[in-house]
Parts: C-alpha cells; sequence; structure tokens
C-alpha cells in the first residue's frame, strides 16, 4: 500500500489515466475493425474509406503514447496490403 502523498496521488492518477488511455484503444480498434469488416464483406470502396480514417486514429495512439509505433506501422502495413489485394 501506498504509504507516501506523492505515491497516493500516482495511484489516483494512474486509475484516471488508464480510462482515458483505455478509452483511446478501444477506439482505435472499432477504426481497425470497421476496415476488417469491409474486408470480409469484400467491399473495396468501403474498405478504402474506413482505412483512410483508421490510419490517423492510428497515429494520435502513437502520439498519445498508447501504441508502440512499430505496432501502429504493422497494423496499418497489413490492412493496405489488405485493401489493395481486394482490386
Amino acid at each position: 500500500m501506498a504509504n507516501t502523498p506523492q505515491a497516493k496521488k500516482r495511484i489516483r492518477r494512474n486509475g484516471r489515466r488508464a480510462v482515458v488511455n483505455g478509452n483511446r484503444v478501444s477506439r482505435i480498434r472499432t477504426f481497425v475493425k470497421k476496415v476488417e469488416s469491409a474486408l470480409t464483406a469484400g467491399d473495396k470502396a468501403a474498405a478504402v474509406a474506413a482505412l483512410s480514417e483508421a490510419q490517423p486514429e492510428l497515429a494520435r495512439g502513437v502520439a498519445k503514447g498508447v501504441l508502440h509505433k512499430n505496432t501502429a506501422s504493422r497494423k496499418f502495413a497489413r490492412l493496405t496490403k489488405a485493401v489493395a489485394a481486394l482490386g
């Protein structure tokens, strides 16, 4: 258990940040799932549109520190490759 005032403050702060970061990751997953669902449906136009919305979300996740830059890069590369393969 936290003994110092600073440690108690960090526990409170970490709890708040966990909620915010969880929401950010959930939002990113939603955008990625939109691309994946368009891919499974075989709808290239919808997949391209969803991919163009997902890319800035992945970049924002990196900027905010909830995703590693290589993870976001890998996800975007794989989605882009899958969308291009639909053509």
